[in-house]
């Protein structure tokens, strides 16, 4: 379970340049959970994702996993609980490594595979079979020619090699086309479910914010000014978001982004 409490964290405070990113933030999420979340820019999204990983220490406020109070803890403490996948598709991976080197860093607990024996070969070959794009055949392939979406499925499956406490995707299907997206899409739902991983995703994709999951936030100005789930969020349309954004907010959604990309 993660838990947040009272979380408040600014930027550049006492400037001109002053922004309140999280203000008095508490959240809590169940084991197992699969949150989608969405706004505006600058409404605080990543810098929650930030703040759970450590990437930066927030100004007061405690962030507890598992009941156990990770606030202060190192960002690479925190890695070996916490898996994250970015919009873009070149990071999380070594380019100039192998598709099977890249699992060996992934498939190593607390380090690298320095041996990667014909046991470990056999279980690499298994998990790139179950992307569906032929990954287990070109396992000596530098992982730096290949596409976009199967960078980012590769990078999904390392995240999960060892399902982590949290899963934190920060828009991992923005980059990529369509198609490419939907297949991603499909690949996330499926290694979700299939490890009860709880897993939060930030995405500007307001049809896949209702239908994948259990929970949808809604931030605006580093609050959370929506929670919905259950029968509610199941009867939703993209239209009832965007009138509850402009009730809640006193103004209307003008992310192009998210208008943009309603299916």
């Amino acid at each position: 379970m993660l838990r947040m409490e009272h979380v408040h964290k600014t930027f550049s405070p006492g400037t001109p340049d002053e922004k309140k990113a999280l203000i008095d933030f508490s959240l809590t999420v169940a084991e197992g959970d699969f949150v989608s979340i969405i706004g505006a820019n600058g409404a605080g999204k990543s810098t929650l994702f930030n703040a759970i990983c450590g990437s930066f220490a927030v100004d007061s406020g405690r962030i507890l996993l598992d009941g156990r109070n990770v606030t202060m803890m190192p960002e690479h403490h925190r890695a070996r609980m916490i898996g994250r996948l970015f919009q873009d598709p070149m990071r999380g991976t070594a380019p100039d490594m192998s598709i099977e080197e890249n699992l060996a860093l992934a498939a190593g607990e607390g380090g690298w595979l320095s041996r990667v024996s014909g046991k470990d070969r056999k279980a690499f070959r298994e998990r790139l079979s179950l992307l569906g794009m032929g990954l287990e055949d070109r396992m000596r392939q530098p992982v730096g020619l290949l596409s976009g979406g199967q960078r980012q499925a590769l990078t999904l499956l390392m995240a999960t090699y060892h399902a982590p406490k949290v899963l934190l995707l920060d828009e991992h299907t923005a980059a990529l086309d369509p198609g490419t997206a939907e297949k991603v899409l499909a690949l996330t739902r499926s290694i979700v479910e299939e490890n009860r991983i709880t897993c939060l995703m930030i995405t500007h994709n307001m049809q896949s914010a209702l239908d994948l999951g259990n929970r949808t936030l809604m931030m605006d100005q580093g609050r959370i000014i929506y929670d919905v789930s259950g029968g509610e969020r199941k009867g939703l349309t993209i239209g009832d978001l965007t009138d509850r954004f402009r009730q809640l907010s006193g103004r209307k959604l003008d992310n192009d982004r998210m208008l943009l990309t309603k299916a």
